[in-house]
């Protein structure tokens, strides 16, 4: 049960993290401009979403040990870190798991702490979805727009569309097992974990997910740490600004 990716350029591994209900295609604009700058960046799909296997677990503790096998599996070592949301969870959990694999950490707007339930209408959405009904993403575009009245967000959704077979859509995520254990993507970083190397924090200036009073745990718990804001930018900060956001990672890693 490998993890699926899209590894991108030659050079210093690089591993990027989605958010919860991505995966890493969303990164690939990204990903090239950073292969551009000498790294080998893979773009991973973790459990459960994209093309990687569907699994009943579901939490960081697995999510850690899947990229974890995949370091083995790729004998990468002396990585380079970014996740972004739940993507950055599990790469908390990484770094503060097994230190020794990584140079420098990259978290994009999301804090250790614990965040309360929040994905409620989009996964209503997503499990309105009836294919036996819906057979083109226009169609599937009008029934979660009942949930989702912003564009984007349904863009970014309905990217996790497929065809299944001919004439017959389906969604990549295993969306049965995120509902049931949505609780996990909220859930605290363990209490006296620390990583002492370099980490590099991003916040979104529209965003809320890292506030001014989390600075006191990030600094506990990566006590090596800056975080820097990207204007123009909500929690979508590599999407909202993918310039400055790129320029940041780059300046920090380089």
């Amino acid at each position: 049960m490998q993890l699926h990716s899209n590894i991108i350029g030659t050079g210093k591994p690089f591993i990027i993290l989605h958010g919860f209900l991505g995966m890493g295609d969303n990164w690939k604009s990204l990903g090239k401009r950073f292969a551009e700058q000498g790294y080998q960046v893979h773009l991973i799909d973790q459990r459960n979403h994209g093309r990687s296997f569907h699994s009943e677990s579901f939490n960081y503790g697995v999510l850690s040990d899947d990229l974890k096998k995949y370091c083995d599996v790729h004998q990468l070592e002396d990585i380079v870190l970014l996740g972004h949301s739940m993507g950055g969870k599990t790469a908390m959990r990484f770094a503060v798991t097994y230190p020794e694999m990584i140079s420098k950490l990259i978290i994009a707007d999301i804090s250790p702490k614990e965040y309360p339930l929040h994905h409620q209408d989009i996964l209503k959405a997503l499990s309105s979805l009836d294919f036996n009904k819906i057979d083109t993403r226009k169609k599937a575009d009008e029934v979660i727009s009942a949930y989702i009245k912003s564009p984007g967000i349904r863009q970014f959704l309905l990217k996790n569309l497929f065809w299944v077979e001919k004439g017959k859509l389906g969604l990549r995520l295993n969306l049965s097992v995120l509902v049931r254990h949505a609780k996990e993507v909220g859930m605290a970083l363990q209490e006296n974990a620390v990583f002492t190397k370099q980490t590099l924090f991003l916040k979104g200036d529209r965003s809320n997910y890292i506030e001014i009073h989390d600075e006191f745990l990030i600094k506990k718990q990566f006590p090596n740490f800056e975080i820097i804001t990207i204007q123009n930018a909500g929690h979508w900060l590599h999407a909202e600004n993918p310039t400055d956001f790129c320029k940041e990672v780059l300046n920090f890693i380089n």
